[in-house]
């Protein structure tokens, strides 16, 4: 029953049910990496800033373009689904990156608001969105992934290098991932320390 109602509401509701559902996840993203990552207080300042970027932008972003991918190519037939998943990942993944990195860092104050973008940028694969899942629910499913994705990029972003290596291995393992990092940091400091005595 409870399943048959959220269904309604979400098609009911598609803008308010898919953005805000999106921004949830996107910030519980931020959470469980800094659970994961045994911060000793929780930086609810960055998941507050994370959460702005993903309401403000990324659920509109995706929940407007992923419908005019569909009114424009419409179907699940193979040459649908690669004409979509070729804009998504040429336009719009680029674009969702971007602002993730430049908007977390504008709203830091950082002074170079570029820094972590150039180093640490690259795309992901929404396949599947546009195969299994009916058009009312695409953001809400790209909010699940991006759940996934925001735990990873602010990982990259607060303790990796943005490469594909780290990201397997944070997935494999993600303590011994995060305590390599850590002790690499250490041992970057210590040295940094060093030279300036």
């Amino acid at each position: 029953m409870r399943r048959v109602v959220l269904k309604e509401a979400a098609k009911r509701f598609p803008w308010m049910a898919n953005v805000t559902l999106y921004g949830c996840l996107f910030a519980g993203g931020d959470l469980v990496h800094q659970l994961i990552a045994q911060k000793e207080r929780m930086d609810w300042k960055h998941t507050r800033d994370v959460a702005i970027v993903a309401i403000s932008f990324h659920g509109n972003f995706n929940y407007f373009w992923l419908r005019a991918l569909e009114r424009r190519f419409p179907g699940k037939s193979a040459g649908m689904v690669f004409r979509k998943l070729l804009l998504d990942q040429s336009f719009a993944s680029p674009l969702a990156t971007s602002v993730f990195y430049t908007g977390v860092s504008f709203l830091e104050g950082k002074e170079d608001i570029f820094e972590d973008w150039r180093e640490k940028f690259f795309n992901t694969w929404k396949f599947l969105n546009f195969i299994l899942m009916p058009l009312h629910m695409r953001t809400a499913f790209m909010g699940c992934c991006a759940f996934l994705w925001a735990t990873f990029l602010c990982f990259s972003r607060q303790s990796g290098d943005g490469t594909a290596g780290v990201a397997l291995a944070f997935v494999m393992d993600p303590r011994k991932t995060l305590e390599e990092i850590r002790e690499a940091r250490l041992t970057r400091k210590k040295e940094n320390t060093q030279r300036e005595n």
